[in-house]
Order: C-alpha cells, then structure tokens, then sequence
C-alpha cells in the first residue's frame, strides 16, 4: 500500500497508525502504556495543555468516580455534573477504537475540525516522545510520520473495528496472521481481558471509557453482543470471513 495519506476531510472516519522510529518498543511497560492512554485522552485538544495541572485535575476526576460507586442517586448526579465541568476539552477528533502495540499504535478516528486529526497526531507523538525522552535519557525523533486509510463504508468500519482489537494477539501468538491461530479459545480469553485496546468499553467491561466515543460504532455493530460476536466470528473463523485489504496499515 502506497505511503502517501488520503486527504483528511472533517466528520469522515480514518484508521490511523503511529509506528516509532525503528520500531522502537515504547509502550511496553505498563506505565508508558498508561501514558499513552493520558496522552491520547489529553491532547484531544485544541487549546494548548498543561499536563502537570491536568494530572491534578484527573486525580479529583478519579476521587469523585471512586465516589460513583455509592448508591445515592444525587451523588451520581453531582458526579456527572462535575466531570462535565471538567472536560473542557475543544476536540479535534473523535476517537472510536484505539490498541497499543508495544511499537505502534492503531487509532479509528473521526475529524472534527479542519486538520484535526493532523495537528492531535503531531500533539500526541511530540508529546510522548518529550515524555519518554526525559524518562529514558533519550534523545531525538521517536515516532515515524503517521499513515491513515479512509474509511467510507459501514462495512469498513465493521473491518477496522476487528482488525484494531485483534491487532493485539500478536503479543501471545506471535505470527498469527500468517500461521493461523492455534487456540481461539484462549485468544478470545486474552482480547476481552487486555486493558491495551477499546474493545473492553465496547463489552460493557469499564476500561477507559472517556477516551472513546462509542454509540456510532455500537449502533452500527448491534450492540455489546454484536460487538463480541463481529470480533469471536472472525478469531474462529479467520480465513474465510473478513478481508482486511481495505483497512490494513503496517
């Protein structure tokens, strides 16, 4: 597939992927991978972001959705209302599916404003990269320039839904794509339990449920049920049901 990307239009949906120079392993360890996460969350931004006031304002995020769990009624309202009021964000973006690859990550996008998913891309990778430098005495470029599919049909969207949450069973069956999967059993047990894509808010199982927006995709796919049935239909039946030429970027 040529390198050269489509023209990003504003409300058209494109897979989007950010590989590091090299294929430098960067979100590995489970605090880059979180940082990655509070990256692609915070620089959803048009305006510019301050991370050390941001990862305050994210702790009284999470003491007030601690709090949800209580059974009063007028405490989940009060909660609601003050995450509204904290969300300010201007997004560029809309992110519907997102998985982190040790070397790379996969992102279904929707823009929103002229540029949009240019300039977050730009924030997320100089961001990132500022961080993980200074932690690891680093020095230089850390992300390659990012690649993007358009994705015109609901049938893309189906397909890139898949491709992007069973990217990650490369991380127990290494070479799956081209052997074939050994144990769909144990590969459906490993998708519907890793914290490193979208797929578990889209079953309903709280993972990182502010970073994405969903009901599109849900609508689309017929619900949680439909979601898990899209992806355990192609782990079990691999070959014969879904043709990723069309979404595919490596």
């Amino acid at each position: 597939m040529s390198s050269k990307r489509p023209q990003l239009v504003n409300d058209e949906f494109y897979h989007v992927v950010l590989r590091t120079v090299g294929d430098s392993v960067v979100f590995e360890k489970e605090d880059d991978f979180y940082r990655g996460i509070f990256s692609i969350y915070e620089f959803n931004n048009v305006n510019p972001v301050n991370i050390w006031l941001r990862r305050q304002q994210r702790k009284k995020e999470k003491a007030m959705e601690d709090l949800v769990k209580s059974d009063s009624v007028n405490l989940r309202g009060m909660t609601s209302q003050y995450s509204e009021q904290l969300d300010r964000r201007d997004k560029m973006v809309e992110i519907l599916c997102f998985s982190f690859m040790p070397n790379h990550l996969h992102l279904l996008l929707r823009q929103l404003k002229d540029d949009g998913i240019t300039h977050f891309m730009q924030k997320v990778g100089t961001g990132y990269a500022r961080y993980f430098n200074q932690k690891y005495n680093r020095k230089g470029h850390l992300f390659s320039r990012f690649r993007a599919v358009h994705i015109k049909t609901d049938e893309q969207l189906k397909n890139t839904f898949t491709y992007i949450h069973t990217n990650l069973i490369a991380l127990i069956e290494p070479g799956f794509k081209e052997k074939g999967l050994k144990n769909p059993k144990k590969v459906i047990e490993f998708l519907e339990n890793s914290k490193r894509h979208s797929y578990l808010d889209y079953l309903n199982k709280k993972n990182f449920p502010s970073v994405t927006e969903r009901e599109f995709l849900l609508n689309i796919l017929g619900g949680p049920d439909g979601c898990r049935e899209e992806v355990n239909n192609w782990v079990n039946h691999k070959k014969e049901l879904k043709d990723f030429s069309n979404v595919f970027l490596e």
